[in-house]
Order: C-alpha cells, then sequence, then structure tokens
C-alpha cells in the first residue's frame, strides 16, 4: 500500500526553512499524478480533538432515529444536517449504500445576504445541540481547524504545481467545504458488503480521518481494489474532481469505496471546496496544443449541485 499510497511526514511545512518546502511539494506531486491518494503524519490536528468528536459522533448515532430526524438533511436547500442510511446513493447501479451521516459547513447567519437570496448550500449548520449538549462549539472548532489544515495542504499543492503560494487559500474566503461524520454500522452478516459505492469526490481536496476498523479501498490504475489501512495520527488525502479539472486530469480524482467488515465504522472526511462564485478552469500551465483543456470551465456552485443532485436525487 505505502508504494502506491505513500505516507508524507508533512511536519517541515509548519517550520521557517523554505527550501524545505519544495521536497514535501515533490512528493505530493508525485502521488497526486500516480494514484490520486497520499497519507500525512506530522500536522496539527490534536488526536484529543478527534477523539472529543468522534465521542460526540457515537453519541448522536446511538440516538433514536426519530430524534435524529429532527436535524433530517432534506429539511433544508443546503445539505446540512443528518441523512439516514440511504438516502445518499453513489453508485447506485452496482451497490445500495448503507451509511448514516452528519454534514456542516461554513456557517453563515440569516443576515448573510446570500442566506437572504437562498442561494444553494448557504447558511446556518443544523446542530443537534437539543440532542447533545456541547455538540456545536466542538464541531464548529474542528471546522475550523480543518480548515486551517486545508491551508496548508494548499500551500503544498500550489507549490507543486508551481503556482504562487497562496493560489488556492485567496479562494477559501467562506468557502463551501463540508465535514462529515459517517457511521457504517457493522453488517456480521454481509461481510465485504460495498456500504458505500465506487464514486470520486467532488472538490479540490478530501482530508479522511479513518477509524482503525478498515474498509477504505482505492481503485488503481490496473482497476484492482486497494486497500487503505488506517494510519496511526495520519489523515488519508485525496484529489477531486475540480483539483482533476484546474489540472486537466494531471493529478488524479481516484474512484474509492468502502467494504463492511462487520463493525461499526466512523469515518470523518473533510471535503475542501472554494467559495461557491468560483470558476473552476484548466490552469494555463496543464494544458497546450497536443493537450487541450478537457473540462469547460463551471462554477463551484454549479458543479456541487450537480453531483448533489446525482446523489440525493432531485
Amino acid at each position: 500500500m505505502q508504494e502506491y499510497i505513500p505516507i508524507i511526514d508533512i511536519s517541515d511545512i509548519y517550520q521557517s526553512d523554505k527550501s524545505k518546502y519544495l521536497n514535501i511539494a515533490q512528493r505530493v506531486d508525485e502521488a497526486c499524478r500516480h494514484s490520486g491518494f497520499f497519507c500525512i503524519t506530522g500536522h496539527h490536528i490534536l488526536q484529543e480533538d478527534i477523539q472529543c468528536v468522534k465521542r460526540l459522533a457515537r453519541q448522536f448515532f446511538s440516538l433514536p432515529m426519530a430524534e435524529k430526524q429532527t436535524i433530517n438533511i432534506l429539511n433544508n436547500h443546503i445539505y446540512r444536517g443528518y441523512s439516514s442510511h440511504e438516502m445518499e446513493q453513489l453508485d447506485s447501479q452496482h451497490s445500495i449504500d448503507y451509511k448514516e451521516m452528519f454534514d456542516m459547513g461554513y456557517p453563515l447567519d440569516n443576515t448573510h445576504p446570500e442566506v437572504q437570496r437562498k442561494e444553494p448550500f448557504r447558511g446556518p449548520n443544523q446542530h443537534p445541540e437539543h440532542l447533545i449538549s456541547g455538540w456545536t462549539d466542538i464541531f464548529e472548532t474542528h471546522y475550523s481547524n480543518m480548515t486551517e489544515l486545508a491551508k496548508v495542504l494548499f500551500r503544498i499543492i500550489a507549490l507543486s504545481l508551481k503556482l504562487e503560494e497562496n493560489f488556492f487559500n485567496d479562494m477559501f474566503f467562506e468557502s463551501l467545504s463540508t465535514f462529515r461524520v459517517i457511521h457504517y454500522p457493522g453488517l456480521p452478516e454481509q461481510h465485504n458488503r460495498v456500504v458505500c459505492g465506487a464514486h470520486t469526490d467532488y472538490g479540490i481536496l478530501t482530508i479522511l480521518h479513518q477509524d482503525d476498523v478498515g474498509g477504505l479501498q482505492v481503485k488503481s490504475k490496473d482497476n484492482q481494489w486497494v486497500d487503505v489501512p488506517p494510519i496511526k495520527d495520519g489523515f488519508v488525502v485525496n484529489i477531486g474532481d475540480m483539483m482533476a479539472m484546474w489540472t486537466n486530469d494531471r493529478y488524479k480524482s481516484t474512484s474509492h469505496r468502502v467494504l463492511n467488515i462487520g463493525q461499526n465504522r466512523i469515518s470523518m472526511p473533510f471535503f475542501t471546496e472554494p467559495h461557491p462564485n468560483q470558476l473552476i478552469q484548466c490552469l494555463p500551465q496543464c494544458s497546450d496544443e497536443q493537450n487541450p483543456p478537457k473540462y469547460p470551465p463551471v462554477t463551484c456552485r454549479d458543479w456541487l449541485l450537480k453531483r448533489f443532485k446525482t446523489a440525493y436525487g432531485d
């Protein structure tokens, strides 16, 4: 696994010696070109914070369905809140997903102009504070911490593409990034059932914390499924569709899925996406006469709407 999905220590990016940044960027560039997946260690997200989020998530998912449904994701037009087990389907032609989820995003209050206009994805989060005291502060803090980690990774990606270091960070104002907690119930009688269908992620990068159960698989270039075992104190990072569009497929948005292995599993991806008005179009250095742009320009908002409607239905 390590050869196909390398483990990269990014701790030097937090130091002042910029000569070491390029070594990290080179390794990330190789991984993004090869598999579109890599694992990181040396980040600044505290394990005790992750464990606190997971503890509250387990408490929430263990509640009666009627209580969880009080924050149903379909209560609003911004895809925030709770999704029950078969609501989102990522590869319905080949498998039926079986997972439940909580989604949150960048919080905008009801006075924000975009919220007033009822724009997609824009508004306050639906937190189960009425069910679990302290949830909102812990989850909003974790969202902010993951946003800062995303900005660190964006700097590395920008350097790997020979862009100005803050190229992607400048697009990250009031972003559409989503933090999701997924509960995969253990299904002892359905070992190796696909519980999250094969798919690519929608955004720029996904930064995933998975527990120690396992089950994540990545599709290799020769169409084989490769296990991605958990890395202690690490995150799995993968390229999303928007980055593939920006780089004209120089960086790979790779299909992946999740298998049931008979135990309850908690997965916590942070999907990084820019401001909704950001235009996603091929970078100049990623195309030429022999390799013209493969994708038409599209705004972040329009691309996400298309993908969400496919997964949830119109």
